[in-house]
């Protein structure tokens, strides 16, 4: 058995890892960035080592830096955790080269699975049909407008070595395809750390549909069931659960034999995950992730297996104990992801910031992955997951009702978060019928008049602060909300936010010739130049923040008279980047 684990992530899969291995008896050895020098997954582990740097480039991604720390610490294995490098053929190299075990798959099954590219070849060698698309990269976009020309638009463009939605593009029509290529490649280089894109069909009204499969490393591959992960925004999943709603049992069986031949075509070791795009009682291959998924929580709760654990055992060269008819699913469980966003309006924007209030569920069924705890701050360089909220009952119907209660008892403040979105889809009928798609959230589900409740202490952009006081009316507890001067008694007003504005789609406000950024962020394009006439809603400039990509749009037509920022610049919630006058 391993001894000591070195976990080269950070956040809730940092945290979940070191749980399990704690319960093994492993040691393990946290390694954490300048700005998460406090961050849970530091105080959780046996040992803790600095990377220095802020942005991931700097520390996580850091690949000498995590080298140098196994050489330090005397660690004798590796868990990636998903996202920066679990997927990355050179790191798995760098790893395994140096005597080091690295808990996921053999390099060669990562450099395979890990390109989009090549996935997909193996995938019809398997005889697996995949969506359709282009198994090349792509070298401009024109090749992108004669790909929609063939097979008709939209059409998706996709990371070659990412996943997750990082990196994917919706292009509706060929004027977009190359402002939309250039953002796919930055967002790609900045969350995988490669930039290149390939091109597929995007399907109509999809089901996103994911296999769980094991192997060890005596030959035995074996599917666990599957995950339904349609309720998505930007691409990126919401909610997710397991068994997948009005799903055929036979389908179930075909998709997990497919999922077995995909694995052992790329010869597959540890856990990983098959995904598919469901359609008409027909599904097609969309790619493989060579990784533990967010989402594997489900599976767990519905199996009664510990992934984690496996992938330990696997990763030690133990044999897997059961085989494909012993495998029961019992039940069914659904979890949301708690994301450090905001919904209001369906717009879903970055919320960085620093978490005043974390009350956390409780109860039969319930399970919380978090990351964070209150105190700690939500940087813009990372990803948004704050925790995982999972739940299992004996049927759907009573799985959906006991996530409304749990998350009824989560309480989060000081940043806004998706948990308001999640209740109005997990109320919806499309959901309780089982009958949303991918495109669902974005294009069918109305959360127009969606509006996340200020916090304790949160500027209203009157001169007045919100406090929520509780107090007792003829015996009987109530809370209620008061607006004060800033300066008046109470809660401190020195973690105030101002109310959000934009969206990574970009917003029309009140019609100011300041053009001002909604999000502390870095400013990786500048779109428009002084002198420039434009029109209310015209991109000014692209911000990214917490590895997404967000427009900032002109709030009323005129001509650009000011730039004040470039590429690269940081800048804060509120600054003024540009006026249109």
């Amino acid at each position: 058995m391993l001894k000591k684990v070195l976990i080269a992530n950070r956040g809730e899969i940092a945290v979940r890892v070191i749980r399990t291995c704690r319960e093994m008896g492993i040691g393990t050895v946290a390694v954490y960035s300048e700005l998460d020098r406090n961050a849970l997954h530091v105080r959780l582990a046996d040992e803790a080592y600095a990377l220095g740097g802020q942005t991931a480039a700097e520390s996580y991604l850091n690949t000498e830096a995590i080298l140098d720390v196994i050489e330090r610490s005397g660690a004798d294995a590796v868990h990636p955790g998903y996202g920066f490098f679990s997927e990355n053929t050179d790191f798995a190299r760098a790893i395994t080269s140096r005597g080091v075990t690295f808990i996921g798959p053999p390099p060669e099954a990562i450099e395979v699975m890990g390109d989009k590219i090549s996935s997909r070849l193996a995938a019809e060698k398997a005889g697996v049909q995949g969506v359709p698309g282009r198994s090349q990269t792509l070298e401009s976009f024109q090749e992108v407008i004669d790909f929609g020309n063939e097979f008709g638009w939209p059409v998706a463009i996709k990371a070659a070595f990412g996943g997750g939605g990082r990196g994917m593009k919706v292009v509706r029509s060929a004027d977009e395809a190359e402002e939309l290529l250039e953002s796919a490649q930055r967002e790609a280089q900045s969350y995988f750390g490669r930039s290149e894109c390939y091109v597929e069909r995007y399907l109509t009204w999809p089901r996103h549909v994911e296999m769980q499969v094991l192997a060890d490393q005596h030959g035995n591959t074996l599917w666990l069931g599957e995950r339904d992960c349609s309720a998505q925004r930007r691409h990126q999943k919401l909610i997710e659960e397991s068994p997948a709603p009005n799903f055929p049992e036979k389908i179930r069986k075909a998709m997990g034999e497919a999922a077995v031949k995909v694995s052992k075509a790329c010869g597959y070791v540890n856990a990983g995950t098959v995904e598919f795009l469901y359609q008409d009682n027909d599904f097609f291959f969309l790619e493989m992730n060579t990784r533990l998924q967010v989402e594997h929580p489900v599976t767990e709760l519905v199996t009664g297996l510990d992934l984690v654990e496996w992938q330990l055992r696997i990763a030690a060269g133990e044999k897997l104990t059961f085989g494909q008819n012993d495998i029961e699913r019992r039940g069914h469980s659904i979890e949301v992801r708690i994301n450090a966003e905001d919904p209001s309006g369906g717009r879903f924007s970055p919320s960085p910031g620093t978490i005043t209030r974390f009350d956390q569920p409780s109860g039969p069924g319930v399970r919380l992955d978090a990351g964070y705890a209150a105190g700690d701050t939500i940087s813009q360089y990372y990803d948004n997951l704050i925790a995982k909220l999972v739940v299992w009952g004996d049927t759907r119907e009573k799985a959906r009702r006991r996530l409304l209660r749990a998350i009824e008892e989560t309480v989060i403040e000081g940043v806004a978060t998706t948990l308001p979105a999640d209740v109005a889809i997990l109320e919806s009928e499309e959901f309780v019928k089982g009958e949303h798609s991918t495109k669902w959230v974005e294009e069918k589900l109305d959360l127009s008049n969606l509006k996340v409740a200020l916090t304790p202490g949160v500027e209203v952009g009157d001169g007045t602060v919100r406090r929520d006081v509780t107090t007792e009316v003829n015996g009987r507890r109530i809370e209620v909300a008061m607006w004060l001067p800033e300066d008046a008694g109470g809660a401190s007003a020195s973690t105030a936010q101002k109310p959000r504005r934009a969206h990574h789609a970009g917003v029309i406000g009140s019609g100011s010739g300041k053009v001002t950024v909604p999000m502390q962020g870095t400013i990786v394009k500048v779109v428009a130049e002084v002198g420039q006439a434009v029109a209310a809603g015209d991109t000014i400039v692209i911000l990214e923040a917490m590895k997404m990509e967000n427009s900032v749009n002109a709030e009323k037509a005129g001509v650009v008279k000011q730039i004040m920022v470039a590429a690269g610049d940081s800048v804060g919630g509120g600054d003024v980047v540009a006026v249109v006058e």
